[in-house]
């Protein structure tokens, strides 16, 4: 049978009548399946399973509209659709009689069943054990209000951050408060009004980056760091909620705290192993990091302040590398490096992508198919990779579709990639810094991590199952390529001549890759003790702040300024799903980076560990523990050492 993706296309005005349609008749199925006298995984499991598959389905389009194409309708639909989808899900994770179920089928049929549908019955049973589907009905009930109420928090933590971040702009009129800035940039925020011609910048990555790293006017860029760090005040009475309604949550299922709730479904053993573990690597980085700042304080001559470090980084930067930004982003046009990171991925994993010519959101994205090796069809991605306003900030993957067989047809996956680049006009190009290339590999480390999947069960296909302090592995993983010169040759083509980037440009951003990255730990660490920290008790108010500056006396050089309130922008724990999670990024990136520097040390193209990489971990998803795949990847347990290393970090 053909193999078909979905349409983009999205209903807004009936889709909350289409979405209490679709929850109705879901309800009804449930109700007809629980009548079945002899369950099996066939005729029960199966069809909740794909049932589930066809809501996410529906779903995901209005998730990704709302958070790339924001306004008003988006905003109300997507408010009004919350309470719906989390008070159905709620109540079908909780029910005692699909829990039941489940467990009997895993008794009955673990010697017939293949070991994905061994690992959804496995991880389901977990699911309903940590919704509360075995407590009293007033519990039940109580865990249902909580869920309901933090997904509507959650929506609005991000609202409210995406509003303070459009909804600020700073003009400047005199030129030499842009002098040091790129040409390139200076373009971006160029404007005429009233026969003047003004520069805006914004809170938006490009905007706001540009200026605090090369802006010489030391007033605006407080300013501008002012506006960043104070953003959304009202989100700390939603922190507060947030925070209480988790532990409130945790408590009622069993648990101490939440963050002991978050660790019964990953990797990580227990609190101690986690904190232990980040602690670690902080003791490891700390008398590099304090060298890297000393270094850093000389060549500012002066007492360094918070909305200081990106500006003389940069001096730095330049003085020990010779390495102008500049010159780099006119090797990095963002059309030459997608094609270039395709290329890539064919020489690496045998893929081939060609474009899809499909109507989408937005005039810019894009849709490619991929093929694997032998030619066979086998995923779409879409690219959504430009900044503009009403679209959320940072970068991220959204997966829609899962590869799964029904058992009549193939169904196969698709997944979002959205980043936040500087946008592209009739007369300029998208010109990438070199971080932007690396948070498109990441990206779509996570993408293939899910598209490329070859489970038949959609619910441990792809990204689904994963365990969520190794999901952040691929994606790493695929970043560390953007640094390595044989792949740097294969994009860095300079927009104008077409001329490959001069060798001696890669091997200056090779020995700079590690410049500052004892401090961009610690920095990364920072984030992940508080994140942690504040989910083993009850944080309220001042004291979330005060745990912050505790931990920053560990990890910080320089005290930032008292009305700085980064927890109010810290999205991926309050508006995400990172609470009690952060530290992922580094658990996970011991796998990373010991995978990467193994295959690196293999010749990259060619390497039988990447061809395993591909058939271990990329094509079994969340069929198994990674802990079980990483073994069966690298036929050993994974060396922390290699995190250190990959960071020059000694």
């Amino acid at each position: 049978m053909p193999k078909q993706f979905l349409e983009f296309n999205i209903d807004l005005d009936n889709f909350i009548d289409n979405l209490k349609t679709k929850l109705t008749n879901n309800d009804n199925k449930i109700a007809q399946l629980l009548d079945i006298k002899q369950k099996t995984f066939a005729n029960f499991v199966k069809p909740l399973e794909l049932m589930d598959e066809d809501l996410d389905l529906f779903f995901t389009p209005l998730s990704h509209i709302n958070a790339v194409n924001n306004s008003e309708k988006s905003q109300e639909i997507y408010a009004a659709s919350l309470p719906l989808i989390t008070q159905y899900s709620t109540k079908l994770s909780q029910n005692i009689d699909i829990y039941n179920a489940y467990k009997e089928i895993q008794q009955k049929e673990k010697e017939t069943l293949n070991g994905e549908q061994l690992r959804v019955l496995e991880l389901n049973i977990q699911n309903f054990e940590l919704s509360g589907a075995n407590l009293d009905e007033k519990t039940k009930s109580k865990l249902q209000q909580i869920n309901i109420q933090l997904s509507n928090l959650s929506n609005n933590f991000t609202q409210n951050l995406l509003d303070a971040t459009n909804s600020y702009e700073y003009i400047i009129e005199d030129k030499k408060d842009i002098e040091g800035l790129n040409k390139s940039d200076i373009e971006d925020a160029k404007f005429i009004q009233d026969g003047k011609t003004k520069y805006r910048f914004t809170l938006q990555m490009p905007s706001y980056i540009a200026y605090m790293t090369y802006g010489k006017n030391q007033d605006i860029r407080e300013e501008l760091y002012k506006a960043y760090t104070t953003r959304a005040p009202q989100n700390q009475e939603i922190i507060d909620e947030i925070l209480s309604l988790k532990y409130e949550m945790a408590n009622l299922l069993g648990f101490e705290n939440y963050a002991q709730y978050s660790l019964a479904s990953k990797m990580a053993k227990d609190q101690n192993s986690v904190l232990e573990f980040l602690n670690t690597l902080l003791q490891n980085s700390k008398a590099q990091a304090k060298k890297e700042f000393e270094e850093l304080q000389n060549i500012a001559n002066k007492p360094l302040k918070s909305f200081d470090v990106s500006y003389y980084s940069e001096i730095l930067k330049k003085e020990n590398y010779d390495i102008d930004e500049e010159l780099y982003r006119v090797y990095f046009e963002q059309n030459s490096v997608l094609d270039g990171m395709f290329e890539f991925l064919n020489k690496l994993f045998g893929l081939s992508f060609k474009k899809a010519d499909i109507k989408l959101w937005d005039k810019k994205s894009l849709a490619y198919d991929i093929y694997t090796k032998n030619n066979q069809l086998k995923a779409r991605v879409y690219f959504d990779l430009e900044a503009r306003k009403n679209k959320r900030g940072g970068a991220w993957m959204h997966n829609w579709q899962s590869h799964h067989n029904d058992g009549d047809k193939e169904h196969l996956a698709s997944a979002f990639v959205v980043c936040n680049f500087p946008p592209s006009k009739k007369d300029s190009p998208s010109l990438l810094r070199h971080d932007d290339v690396v948070t498109l590999f990441h990206e779509m480390g996570h993408a293939l991590h899910h598209l490329l999947s070859d489970v038949n069960e959609n619910e441990v296909s792809g990204v689904n199952g994963v365990e969520w302090d190794a999901v952040e592995f691929p994606s790493q993983f695929l970043e560390n390529f953007a640094y390595e010169p044989k792949v740097l040759k294969l994009f860095a083509k300079h927009y104008k001549t077409n001329q490959t980037i001069p060798d001696e440009m890669i091997q200056k951003l090779v020995k700079s890759k590690n410049f500052l990255s004892a401090i961009s730990m610690l920095r990364q660490l920072e984030f992940s003790i508080f994140d942690f920290k504040l989910h083993t008790k009850l944080y309220q108010g001042d004291d979330i702040q005060n745990l912050l500056d505790t931990i920053r006396e560990e990890t910080s050089f320089i005290k930032p300024p008292a009305y700085n309130k980064f927890q109010h922008g810290f999205s991926h724990i309050f508006g995400g799903g990172y609470a009690a999670g952060y530290y992922s990024y580094k658990w996970a990136e011991v796998l990373s980076a010991d995978a990467f520097m193994s295959i690196v040390d293999e010749g990259i193209f060619g390497s039988d560990l990447a061809n395993r990489y591909f058939e271990t971990i990329l094509k079994n998803g969340g069929s198994k523990s990674m802990k079980e795949l990483f073994v069966e990847f690298m036929q050993r347990e994974a060396e922390p050492k290699n995190l250190l290393r990959l960071n020059g970090i000694k």
